[in-house]
Protein backbone atom coordinates (compact mmCIF):
# COMPACT_ATOMS: atom_id res chain seq x y z
CA UNK A 1 0.00 0.00 0.00
CA UNK A 2 1.50 3.53 -0.78
CA UNK A 3 1.80 6.22 1.47
CA UNK A 4 -0.62 8.89 -0.62
CA UNK A 5 -3.26 5.90 0.41
CA UNK A 6 -2.55 5.27 3.73
CA UNK A 7 -2.64 8.91 3.94
CA UNK A 8 -5.97 9.63 2.33
CA UNK A 9 -7.31 6.52 4.54
CA UNK A 10 -6.25 8.15 7.83
CA UNK A 11 -7.37 11.64 6.36
CA UNK A 12 -10.91 10.04 5.67
CA UNK A 13 -11.15 8.19 9.21
CA UNK A 14 -10.25 11.76 10.72
CA UNK A 15 -13.41 13.46 8.41
CA UNK A 16 -15.47 10.98 9.60
CA UNK A 17 -15.25 11.37 13.16
CA UNK A 18 -14.79 14.95 13.10
CA UNK A 19 -18.59 14.86 11.71
CA UNK A 20 -19.87 12.14 14.12
CA UNK A 21 -18.66 14.47 17.11
CA UNK A 22 -20.38 17.52 15.28
CA UNK A 23 -23.80 15.20 14.51
CA UNK A 24 -23.92 14.15 17.97
CA UNK A 25 -23.10 17.67 19.27
CA UNK A 26 -26.07 18.97 17.03
CA UNK A 27 -28.13 16.05 18.28
CA UNK A 28 -27.72 16.88 22.17
CA UNK A 29 -27.85 20.72 21.44
CA UNK A 30 -31.72 19.91 19.91
CA UNK A 31 -32.78 17.62 22.50
CA UNK A 32 -31.73 19.61 24.68
CA UNK A 33 -33.82 22.73 23.65
CA UNK A 34 -36.51 20.67 23.46
CA UNK A 35 -36.88 18.58 26.59
CA UNK A 36 -37.44 20.17 30.32
CA UNK A 37 -34.20 20.56 32.02
CA UNK A 38 -32.87 18.13 34.47
CA UNK A 39 -33.57 19.29 37.95
CA UNK A 40 -32.94 16.33 40.24
CA UNK A 41 -29.53 17.95 41.14
CA UNK A 42 -31.99 20.71 43.02
CA UNK A 43 -34.79 18.02 44.42
CA UNK A 44 -33.32 18.34 47.96
CA UNK A 45 -33.39 22.49 48.28
CA UNK A 46 -36.95 22.83 46.92
CA UNK A 47 -40.10 23.00 48.04
CA UNK A 48 -43.42 22.30 46.47
CA UNK A 49 -47.21 23.11 47.12
CA UNK A 50 -50.43 22.39 45.40
CA UNK A 51 -52.75 25.47 44.83
CA UNK A 52 -56.43 24.89 44.80
CA UNK A 53 -56.44 23.33 40.88
CA UNK A 54 -55.74 19.56 41.40
CA UNK A 55 -56.11 18.86 37.80
CA UNK A 56 -53.93 20.98 36.35
CA UNK A 57 -50.00 19.98 35.49
CA UNK A 58 -48.81 23.18 35.07
CA UNK A 59 -45.92 24.26 37.79
CA UNK A 60 -44.62 27.60 38.43
CA UNK A 61 -41.20 27.35 39.09
CA UNK A 62 -39.74 29.96 41.58
CA UNK A 63 -36.13 30.40 41.90
CA UNK A 64 -34.65 32.22 45.50
CA UNK A 65 -31.39 32.33 47.84
CA UNK A 66 -32.80 31.01 51.27
CA UNK A 67 -34.71 27.78 52.59
CA UNK A 68 -37.17 30.22 54.74
CA UNK A 69 -37.78 32.49 51.41
CA UNK A 70 -38.37 29.70 49.50
CA UNK A 71 -41.30 28.15 51.30
CA UNK A 72 -42.80 31.02 52.14
CA UNK A 73 -42.79 32.81 48.45
CA UNK A 74 -44.08 29.24 47.87
CA UNK A 75 -47.17 28.33 50.24
CA UNK A 76 -48.48 32.31 49.08
CA UNK A 77 -48.70 31.95 45.61
CA UNK A 78 -50.23 28.72 46.08
CA UNK A 79 -52.89 30.77 48.17
CA UNK A 80 -53.88 32.70 45.12
CA UNK A 81 -56.88 32.36 43.36
CA UNK A 82 -55.58 33.96 39.89
CA UNK A 83 -52.40 31.81 39.90
CA UNK A 84 -54.54 28.27 40.54
CA UNK A 85 -56.50 29.24 37.43
CA UNK A 86 -53.11 28.39 35.28
CA UNK A 87 -50.97 26.11 37.49
CA UNK A 88 -51.64 23.22 39.67
CA UNK A 89 -48.93 23.67 42.02
CA UNK A 90 -45.89 25.60 42.98
CA UNK A 91 -42.21 24.55 43.32
CA UNK A 92 -39.56 26.84 45.06
CA UNK A 93 -35.81 25.94 44.75
CA UNK A 94 -33.20 27.62 46.81
CA UNK A 95 -29.08 27.99 46.56
CA UNK A 96 -26.46 29.98 47.27
CA UNK A 97 -24.16 30.00 44.74
CA UNK A 98 -23.75 31.56 41.74
CA UNK A 99 -23.61 29.03 39.66
CA UNK A 100 -27.11 27.81 41.04
CA UNK A 101 -28.33 31.17 40.19
CA UNK A 102 -26.99 30.68 36.42
CA UNK A 103 -28.64 27.39 35.93
CA UNK A 104 -32.23 29.24 36.32
CA UNK A 105 -31.80 32.75 35.34
CA UNK A 106 -29.10 31.39 32.33
CA UNK A 107 -31.55 28.66 30.92
CA UNK A 108 -34.48 30.43 31.45
CA UNK A 109 -35.57 27.68 33.91
CA UNK A 110 -37.17 30.17 36.44
CA UNK A 111 -40.67 31.21 35.65
CA UNK A 112 -39.96 33.87 38.47
CA UNK A 113 -36.45 34.53 40.40
CA UNK A 114 -34.64 37.04 43.04
CA UNK A 115 -32.09 38.09 41.13
CA UNK A 116 -29.29 40.96 40.72
CA UNK A 117 -30.26 43.01 38.10
CA UNK A 118 -26.42 42.89 37.04
CA UNK A 119 -26.78 39.21 36.70
CA UNK A 120 -30.21 39.92 34.65
CA UNK A 121 -28.06 42.38 32.13
CA UNK A 122 -25.10 39.84 32.65
CA UNK A 123 -27.21 36.91 31.01
CA UNK A 124 -29.52 39.37 28.74
CA UNK A 125 -32.52 37.16 30.47
CA UNK A 126 -34.72 40.56 29.26
CA UNK A 127 -34.25 40.08 25.63
CA UNK A 128 -33.59 36.15 25.78
CA UNK A 129 -36.74 35.16 27.82
CA UNK A 130 -38.38 38.81 28.68
CA UNK A 131 -37.67 39.02 32.24
CA UNK A 132 -39.57 41.52 33.99
CA UNK A 133 -38.66 43.29 37.09
CA UNK A 134 -41.82 43.00 39.25
CA UNK A 135 -40.96 44.11 42.61
CA UNK A 136 -37.56 45.39 44.01
CA UNK A 137 -35.83 46.60 46.84
CA UNK A 138 -34.19 49.86 47.78
CA UNK A 139 -30.90 51.02 47.06
CA UNK A 140 -28.50 50.67 50.33
CA UNK A 141 -24.73 50.53 51.69
CA UNK A 142 -22.35 47.86 52.69
CA UNK A 143 -20.94 48.26 56.52
CA UNK A 144 -18.28 46.66 58.61
CA UNK A 145 -19.88 46.22 61.55
CA UNK A 146 -18.03 45.51 64.96
CA UNK A 147 -19.22 45.12 68.41
CA UNK A 148 -16.36 47.13 70.36
CA UNK A 149 -14.85 49.00 68.13
CA UNK A 150 -15.30 50.90 64.91
CA UNK A 151 -13.56 49.19 61.89
CA UNK A 152 -10.53 50.65 60.32
CA UNK A 153 -9.46 50.47 56.79
CA UNK A 154 -6.59 49.38 57.02
CA UNK A 155 -4.29 46.56 56.04
CA UNK A 156 -2.60 45.93 59.83
CA UNK A 157 -6.20 45.90 61.20
CA UNK A 158 -7.73 42.67 59.57
CA UNK A 159 -4.31 40.76 60.37
CA UNK A 160 -5.09 39.48 63.44
CA UNK A 161 -9.05 39.94 63.57
CA UNK A 162 -11.44 37.20 63.39
CA UNK A 163 -13.70 37.96 60.38
CA UNK A 164 -17.34 36.92 59.36
CA UNK A 165 -18.53 36.80 55.67
CA UNK A 166 -21.32 35.22 53.88
CA UNK A 167 -20.82 32.19 51.94
CA UNK A 168 -22.79 32.96 49.25
CA UNK A 169 -20.55 34.28 46.15
CA UNK A 170 -23.56 36.87 44.83
CA UNK A 171 -23.92 38.71 48.11
CA UNK A 172 -22.20 42.24 47.83
CA UNK A 173 -22.38 43.40 51.05
CA UNK A 174 -21.52 39.67 52.75
CA UNK A 175 -19.08 38.57 50.40
CA UNK A 176 -18.19 40.81 47.21
CA UNK A 177 -17.36 43.81 48.70
CA UNK A 178 -15.15 42.96 51.96
CA UNK A 179 -13.20 40.61 49.43
CA UNK A 180 -12.54 43.46 46.87
CA UNK A 181 -11.53 45.31 49.75
CA UNK A 182 -9.16 42.84 51.27
CA UNK A 183 -7.70 42.87 47.32
CA UNK A 184 -7.17 46.81 47.23
CA UNK A 185 -5.26 46.80 50.59
CA UNK A 186 -2.99 43.85 49.30
CA UNK A 187 -4.31 41.09 52.08
CA UNK A 188 -3.97 37.39 50.91
CA UNK A 189 -6.81 36.04 51.58
CA UNK A 190 -4.68 32.99 53.10
CA UNK A 191 -3.61 35.36 55.69
CA UNK A 192 -7.37 35.94 57.62
CA UNK A 193 -9.09 33.87 60.03
CA UNK A 194 -12.82 33.89 58.35
CA UNK A 195 -15.74 32.25 59.16
CA UNK A 196 -18.82 31.78 56.71
CA UNK A 197 -21.96 32.17 57.53
CA UNK A 198 -25.00 30.89 55.30
CA UNK A 199 -27.83 34.15 56.03
CA UNK A 200 -26.98 37.56 57.31
CA UNK A 201 -29.25 36.76 60.33
CA UNK A 202 -26.08 33.73 61.10
CA UNK A 203 -23.34 36.71 60.45
CA UNK A 204 -24.81 38.96 62.94
CA UNK A 205 -25.33 35.71 65.91
CA UNK A 206 -21.74 34.94 65.28
CA UNK A 207 -20.77 38.54 65.99
CA UNK A 208 -23.10 39.16 68.97
CA UNK A 209 -21.83 35.73 70.56
CA UNK A 210 -18.05 36.93 70.14
CA UNK A 211 -17.54 34.05 67.84
CA UNK A 212 -15.74 36.53 65.33
CA UNK A 213 -14.83 40.32 65.69
CA UNK A 214 -16.39 41.87 62.98
CA UNK A 215 -18.78 41.43 60.37
CA UNK A 216 -19.61 42.63 56.61
CA UNK A 217 -23.07 42.77 56.02
CA UNK A 218 -25.86 45.93 55.90
CA UNK A 219 -26.87 47.35 58.54
CA UNK A 220 -30.84 47.58 59.66
CA UNK A 221 -32.41 49.84 62.26
CA UNK A 222 -33.45 46.50 64.39
CA UNK A 223 -29.17 46.01 65.05
CA UNK A 224 -29.53 49.21 67.20
CA UNK A 225 -30.86 46.13 69.89
CA UNK A 226 -27.41 44.35 69.66
CA UNK A 227 -25.01 46.58 68.44
CA UNK A 228 -24.07 50.08 68.14
CA UNK A 229 -24.20 52.64 65.39
CA UNK A 230 -20.73 53.99 66.22
CA UNK A 231 -19.03 51.39 65.30
CA UNK A 232 -20.15 50.09 61.68
CA UNK A 233 -18.24 51.65 58.69
CA UNK A 234 -18.77 51.61 55.31
CA UNK A 235 -17.28 50.02 52.18
CA UNK A 236 -19.73 51.08 49.75
CA UNK A 237 -22.98 53.13 49.27
CA UNK A 238 -25.58 52.90 46.51
CA UNK A 239 -25.63 49.44 45.81
CA UNK A 240 -28.58 48.48 43.88
CA UNK A 241 -31.12 46.11 45.85
CA UNK A 242 -32.19 42.51 44.67
CA UNK A 243 -35.41 42.18 42.01
CA UNK A 244 -37.74 39.86 41.58
CA UNK A 245 -38.23 38.81 38.25
CA UNK A 246 -41.13 37.03 35.88
CA UNK A 247 -40.70 35.14 32.72
CA UNK A 248 -43.57 37.13 30.60
CA UNK A 249 -42.85 35.19 26.98
CA UNK A 250 -47.05 35.76 26.73
CA UNK A 251 -48.66 38.52 27.70
CA UNK A 252 -50.03 37.33 31.03
CA UNK A 253 -50.40 40.38 32.82
CA UNK A 254 -53.10 38.35 35.79
CA UNK A 255 -50.19 36.33 36.51
CA UNK A 256 -48.01 39.60 36.83
CA UNK A 257 -50.51 41.43 39.03
CA UNK A 258 -51.20 38.34 41.34
CA UNK A 259 -47.46 37.64 41.68
CA UNK A 260 -46.43 41.52 42.25
CA UNK A 261 -49.67 41.43 44.94
CA UNK A 262 -48.42 38.26 46.30
CA UNK A 263 -44.83 39.31 46.75
CA UNK A 264 -45.56 42.90 47.80
CA UNK A 265 -47.85 41.51 50.78
CA UNK A 266 -45.02 38.91 51.87
CA UNK A 267 -42.39 41.69 51.79
CA UNK A 268 -44.31 44.35 53.78
CA UNK A 269 -45.26 41.55 56.39
CA UNK A 270 -41.31 40.77 57.33
CA UNK A 271 -39.66 42.03 60.04
CA UNK A 272 -36.26 43.23 58.62
CA UNK A 273 -37.12 47.16 57.86
CA UNK A 274 -35.01 46.79 54.45
CA UNK A 275 -37.46 44.27 53.17
CA UNK A 276 -40.09 46.17 54.03
CA UNK A 277 -39.75 48.86 51.95
CA UNK A 278 -40.49 46.49 48.66
CA UNK A 279 -41.47 49.34 45.53
CA UNK A 280 -43.97 47.29 43.02
CA UNK A 281 -42.82 48.37 39.03
CA UNK A 282 -45.78 47.95 37.68
CA UNK A 283 -49.24 49.88 37.56
CA UNK A 284 -52.08 46.92 38.38
CA UNK A 285 -56.06 48.35 38.40
CA UNK A 286 -57.88 45.54 38.70
CA UNK A 287 -61.62 46.14 36.96
CA UNK A 288 -63.63 42.91 37.93
CA UNK A 289 -62.11 40.16 36.06
CA UNK A 290 -59.69 42.22 33.63
CA UNK A 291 -56.25 43.69 34.67
CA UNK A 292 -54.93 46.97 33.14
CA UNK A 293 -51.30 47.36 33.37
CA UNK A 294 -49.13 49.70 33.03
CA UNK A 295 -45.22 50.02 33.53
CA UNK A 296 -44.72 52.50 36.44
CA UNK A 297 -41.02 53.14 35.55
CA UNK A 298 -39.31 51.95 32.45
CA UNK A 299 -36.09 53.24 33.57
CA UNK A 300 -35.99 51.25 37.00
Amino acid sequence: MSLRTILIKKSSIVTFLFLSIVLFFCIGFIQGRAVAPDLKSFIETSFTCSTKSDSNLNDLVVYVSGKTLAEDVATSLCDDLTISKQYGKVTSYWGYKTSDSIEFLGKGIADLILAKENLIDAFMAQSTYNYQAVVGFPDYTAYLISSKEKPRIEKSYFLDKRIGLLDYPTSRSGHILPKQLFKTLDINLENLNITYASSHTELRELLASGKVDLISSYWQDSDQASFSVNYITPIRDNISGSRWYLKMQDENTDLLCAVQARLTDLARNQSSHYFNHVESFWDCKSDANKHSVEVINASK
